[in-house]
């Protein structure tokens, strides 16, 4: 285990320190996103590192795990979603800018990334690899909702929110730039259908509406559907993601 900081100007004086911590020296980079207004460390201390630790240990995985800046952004309901919208806009270019090319230098050359996280870590998962699939053309989302209007939201929506929110723009996807994330992207969404699946997180929902929105489009999405008994927790994801993960890697 290693620790790095980075630094994230967000605008209006507001500045954040991110950590972002790796597991593993070999394998496939796989991004990991904390859940809401998580930190790096959350996927350790919730138990999903040793749930995938021999994936770790015998080289086949690289784990980055980032920071969130949710409590500055998507969970800040002092702010209008369009605000909210816009300074999720600077994490994603910390992420594609910054991050990304960092764990190219520290990987084998030419892997690929997979992005996954739980709860709102699967929003960030999904929507980076559908925003940039040059850059992560695998998707691992578990117990996700990806509609941000969903999100105790209010004000009105824009530019920024509209690019934010997969269940906006996904409909809307077509020609030659939807051809290629057809030809590029693939997408896996787990979900559950027990406690706080359904209410109040709106995961199973969501999940199972974004999966039929990507399959309108012909983008390669597979829809892991759990059951009444798995709840939105982390005893689940463990589980979930040990299952999936050593399919990739």
């Amino acid at each position: 285990m290693e620790r790095y900081q980075f630094e994230l100007p967000l605008g209006s004086g507001v500045d954040r320190a991110l950590t972002v911590i790796r597991y593993g020296h070999y394998g496939r980079p796989v991004v990991v996103f904390p859940s809401e207004a998580g930190r790096a460390w959350d996927f350790e201390a919730n138990g999903m590192v040793d749930a995938v630790g021999s994936l770790v240990h015998d080289g086949r995985v690289k784990l980055y795990c980032v920071d969130s800046v949710d409590a500055d952004t998507w969970s800040d309901r002092t702010l209008p979603i369009e605000e909210r919208a816009v300074r999720h806009g600077t994490y994603s270019r910390w992420l594609t800018d910054i991050l990304i090319p960092w764990i190219h230098d520290d990987t084998t050359a030419g892997a690929e990334l997979v992005a996954t996280g739980c709860s709102l870590g699967a929003y960030h998962a999904v929507q980076l690899a559908l925003q940039r699939a040059d850059l992560v053309p695998l998707a691992i989302g578990l117990s996700g909702n990806y509609d941000v209007t969903t999100w105790r939201s209010w004000g009105e929506r824009g530019e920024a929110t509209y690019f934010a929110n997969p269940a906006d723009y996904v409909p809307n996807l077509h020609g030659d730039h939807l051809d290629w994330l057809r030809s590029r992207l693939s997408i896996l969404l787990v979900v559950g259908q027990g406690a706080w699946e359904t209410s109040p997180t709106g995961a199973l929902p969501s999940t199972l509406r974004t999966a039929q929105l990507l399959r309108d489009k012909g983008i390669r999405c597979e829809l892991d559907l759990w059951g009444h008994d798995v709840s939105h927790d982390w005893v689940w994801w463990q589980r979930q993601l040990a299952h999936h993960l050593p399919r990739f890697c």
